[in-house]
């Protein structure tokens, strides 16, 4: 077994007893063997405390200033030569380059001919639950071994350390949701996460943050004859969700029962004869994932792709008074105007998708905007874990098929912030939000435009990854 070396135990005073001396001597000797001479020691100890200085500077947090870019604040319209301030992690100061107080201490970033917007937000995708599509052990999209699973938790699988991590924010991505794969009609909950930070820990903004109902038909267990088993059918679907909500609901009232006969036993604590104290129900974890979402505490998030399914689905939800956030939609153009109706918000997407036959060949591609014009509140989603970094170029089609720009920015920054209750934190550069920002060579939807640098909550992100390493090992000189 490895010893393990006090280094602090090299650094007590001359007034130490013999004990301690000898102890350090011995750890001095055994260091000395692992790393070699004295002067190996100095300097790799020299080596740890400039490292040790360093994180120290960082951890005091100089207020960081952008200043001469274009800032596209997107609450409140584009500063032209602006200024923003960054400290502690927020956004203290925003505007005009001559109405901005600079703070005497700060380190000052010349953004002159640069555009700055906040970091972009991914309505869904599995970031930090697969790395390799083809190799099984390194996917931990869904569980399958039953179709109705709210239990699941996306934190309970997500990788922190994932390779595609990186990829995406050098694009701009700094916020997503990870959601797992659809092909259970209740496949778990979300998770809301940060895409830096020390650990899986930090990065999780908000567990359990909605809960995907998925009615597209891909659900079915039909997909070969041997292996088929219920629900085999769209009905069989609709009566195995339906069945548990109804199971859920009767957990909660047993719950209720139980808490008002426990608060009855408590209540009469002077009275001689009274019995057992109340059992509480056996804890169901299924039923109780569900409790919050019949309860309207949180969203769920519906997701259905044809006029049919999407009838059928909101019937349901509205049949258990659920909050929802309607997801694809992608081919109910005919039934628009009953969506509007709906008042939900629409994750739209992926707006690569082909038209059906009896579509037109702009119809996914025209979604967003048809959705603008009834007054539907939009966000996009790049539904992947290998492109997400491809995000704002979807918003960047929809502009082309009619979306105004500043609708399509915003599907892709403050409205999500607000789809997922945020919007104090992120999703515009306002003051006392989080310093989640980009800084551009150019327009931020625009396939041409080269992003510089990367904010989240103030740190300036390393802008390499895996792809930028192998180009710049292999891609020659």
């Amino acid at each position: 077994m490895k010893r393990t070396v006090d280094l602090a135990g090299l650094m007590s005073d001359s007034g130490c007893r013999a004990s301690d001396l000898r102890r350090q001597t011995s750890a001095r000797l055994e260091l000395e063997q692992r790393f070699g001479s004295p002067r190996s020691l100095h300097l790799m100890l020299a080596a740890l405390l400039s490292t040790l200085l360093a994180i120290t500077a960082f951890a005091q947090n100089k207020p960081v200033v952008l200043k001469g870019g274009k800032l596209l604040t997107v609450s409140h319209g584009t500063i032209e030569n602006g200024v923003i301030v960054m400290d502690d992690g927020k956004i203290t100061a925003v505007g005009a380059a001559k109405s901005v107080s600079i703070p005497k201490d700060a380190r000052i970033i010349d953004v002159s001919g640069m555009t700055v917007y906040p970091g972009l937000i991914d309505s869904e995708t599995s970031l930090g639950l697969t790395e390799i599509s083809a190799e099984d052990s390194t996917n931990d999209l869904v569980e399958l071994s039953d179709e109705i699973m709210p239990h699941m938790h996306v934190y309970d699988a997500f990788h922190a350390e994932s390779e595609l991590i990186p990829v995406t924010r050098v694009n701009g991505i700094t916020n997503a949701i990870v959601a797992p794969e659809s092909r259970d009609t209740l496949p778990g909950q979300d998770s809301f996460i940060q895409l830096d930070g020390p650990s899986a820990q930090e990065m999780l903004m908000l567990r359990d943050v909605a809960m995907p109902l998925n009615f597209t038909g891909d659900q079915r267990r039909n997909r070969s004859f041997e292996s088929a088993k219920f629900p085999y059918t769209r009905m069989g679907m609709a009566a195995q969700l339906r069945q548990a909500f109804l199971d859920a609901q009767d957990y909660a009232q047993r719950l209720a029962d139980y808490q008002k006969k426990k608060t009855d036993f408590a209540n009469k604590a002077d009275d001689k004869d009274k019995k057992e104290p109340p059992s509480p129900p056996k804890r169901d974890l299924k039923l109780e994932a569900l409790l919050p979402y019949l309860q309207g505490q949180k969203p769920i998030v519906l997701a259905a792709e044809g006029p049919s399914d999407l009838e059928t689905a909101v019937a349901l939800a509205r049949e258990f008074n659920l909050k929802f956030v309607l997801n694809h939609i992608s081919h109910s153009q005919p039934v628009l105007d009953y969506v509007a109706a709906l008042k939900a918000p629409v994750i739209v997407g992926p707006i690569y998708e082909d038209p059906e036959p009896d579509e037109r060949y702009d119809a996914v591609y025209s979604l967003p905007a048809q959705l603008y014009k009834r007054g539907v509140k939009i966000a996009f989603a790049s539904y992947e874990a290998h492109n997400v970094r491809n995000l704002p170029y979807q918003a960047g089609y929809a502009v082309a098929f009619g979306l105004p720009y500043d609708e399509a920015l915003k599907a892709i920054t403050l409205n999500p912030a607000e789809i997922w209750g945020v919007a104090d934190k992120l999703g515009s550069l306002d003051v006392g939000k989080m310093a989640n920002l980009v800084v551009a060579n150019g327009d931020p939807l625009d396939v041409t435009t080269d992003v510089k640098q990367v904010f989240i909550g103030g740190r300036e992100i390393p802008m390499t990854n895996r792809q930028t390493r192998l180009r710049d090992e292999y891609g020659g000189h």
